[in-house]
């Protein structure tokens, strides 16, 4: 056998070479990128949720993500209603710091020099991206517009409409069945169960578009927001996500008990909700039930899309380089106490989902049992991808929680209800006790004891053996309110 013998040319010796130091170059390049954030909301979920506790709702992509950092088990929002709230997750601020306290304030006008979050990082050199709800957006009304968006936060938006906004008219609604053109959807005892898939439907359609730039935008640092409209109501998703939870498993509360859940808390605190009781809309236990098990399967369905994100990044290699936060603006009533939505300083109202994973979080399935506030969210992920901290945040880094370390915390979550100028309560939420005076306590107050009591039943305000307690709780809430 005659065998050939192939000398390359110099040239093509030369090539080689230099592909292979452009190959090393651009590895070290790709290796040397800031980290990313993938920033991930949804409106109006509580913490049903499964790695929260809840043995009914199926929610596997959030509990996947839980495995894989850290969940904090006492989040609360600042103020539990969308707009003030996202204001100020997004800046970093209390709602009397900014007076956002309205539900369509407007951020940029109460204070036109404000950095929101996303801001700070386009700042840094990063794209920064928003598809769906991140600031307010009414729901239904405003889907497929910018609502009240805040532009100088974003290079790129996208306000995804699908069938959930395009077909309002064949949502049920409570009591009177479709809803035609009879009022708002905004707030309702509604839902619709169509069988359709999931990129037929806005928050399908979010999750899609955010998968699209994460793929666009690997090569570089982002900071992609994206806002689920789910499980705010209407209550609507895919039949699939219905078919999980049989209407003959969901309960709701003994109406009788709930009314003495009440009794011995103070008017203030649910004159938004007693002209309806119960249920808001006074409508009956079924139809709540049917609203309930609605709600759950919006939850799945917001859970899927989470799965869809999350295995973006692992399809892009981006997992390791990307800090992934999880959260939602506020809680939700779903019957305790015959109350429904939001709005209140209960813990059900206040207590929200929120997970970090990803680059710079060493500690897995780790649970963190200290009061926590979604205003500390800022702070945690300028400090967790190497920034100064800006001084005039007024959360705190949660970095060290971030940790296999056991990091001691004490700071108590503080949060407010506004009804109008002359109607606010605020709260106090230490690991223990929560804490709520309205009107600086001269139109009451409440205390309740989690230890013992974590529905929040029994109010001891005016128990003479809690006196001491009530008083330093009292002096904590003070500095926080306009009372002080």
């Amino acid at each position: 056998m005659k065998i050939i013998n192939i000398k390359p040319s110099v040239h093509a010796i030369l090539g080689l070479c230099f592909l292979a130091v452009f190959t090393l170059f651009s590895c070290a390049e790709k290796a040397t990128l800031p980290p990313n954030i993938l920033f991930i909301s949804a409106d109006d979920l509580n913490i049903d949720v499964g790695c929260y506790g809840s043995d009914q709702v199926e929610t596997p992509n959030i509990d996947r993500l839980a495995k894989m950092g850290v969940r904090f088990n006492k989040a609360y929002a600042q103020q539990p209603l969308c707009g003030p709230s996202r204001a100020s997750v997004m800046s970093g601020l209390r709602p009397n710091t900014t007076g956002f306290v309205h539900l369509r304030d407007d951020l940029r006008k109460l204070k036109p020099d404000v950095v929101t979050l996303g801001q700070f990082f386009k700042n840094k050199g990063y794209y920064s991206g928003r598809v769906g709800k991140i600031f307010h957006h009414g729901n239904p009304g405003d889907i497929g517009t910018d609502g009240h968006d805040d532009p100088l936060t974003w290079d790129e938006k996208f306000n995804p409409a699908g069938i959930d906004k395009i077909y309002e008219d064949s949502i049920i609604r409570f009591p009177g069945g479709t809803t035609g053109k009879k009022g708002r959807l905004g707030i309702s005892m509604a839902y619709w169960d169509p069988v359709s898939e999931d990129h037929e439907h806005t928050d399908g359609m979010v999750a899609d578009r955010a998968v699209e730039m994460i793929q666009r935008n690997k090569d570089q640092p982002f900071f992609i927001a994206a806002g689920f409209f789910n499980p705010h109501c209407p209550y609507v998703a895919p039949k699939k996500y219905f078919d999980l939870y049989p209407i003959e498993n969901i309960t709701m509360p003994d109406l009788e008990e709930a009314k003495r859940d009440l009794e011995d808390v103070p008017a203030m605190a649910i004159q938004r909700d007693t002209i309806g009781w119960p249920f808001y809309y006074n409508v009956t236990v079924d139809e709540a039930k049917k609203c309930k098990q609605a709600y759950y399967a919006s939850i799945s369905f917001v859970d899927a899309q989470v799965g869809k994100l999350l295995d973006a990044l692992e399809d892009n290699n981006l997992l390791e380089n990307t800090i992934v936060v999880f959260w939602s603006d506020h809680g939700y009533f779903l019957g305790e106490k015959g109350l429904w939505y939001k709005r209140k300083n209960f813990e059900r109202a206040l207590q929200v989902p929120l997970i970090l994973a990803g680059y710079g979080v060493t500690a897995h399935n780790k649970v963190v049992n200290s009061p926590v506030e979604l205003l500390d969210i800022y702070p945690t992920l300028v400090d967790a991808l190497g920034y100064e901290v800006p001084t005039e945040l007024d959360g705190n880094s949660l970095v060290p929680f971030l940790q296999d370390s056991d990091y001691k915390w004490v700071k108590p979550a503080i949060s407010q209800v506004f009804h109008d100028e002359n109607a606010q309560g605020y709260t106090i939420r230490t690991k223990r006790w929560r804490y709520i005076e309205w009107n600086g306590g001269a139109a009451g107050s409440e205390l309740y004891d989690h230890a013992n009591d974590p529905e929040e039943k029994v109010n001891l305000t005016n128990n003479p053996g809690y006196l001491s307690i009530k008083k330093q709780l009292s002096a904590e809430l003070k500095p926080f309110t306009k009372y002080n």
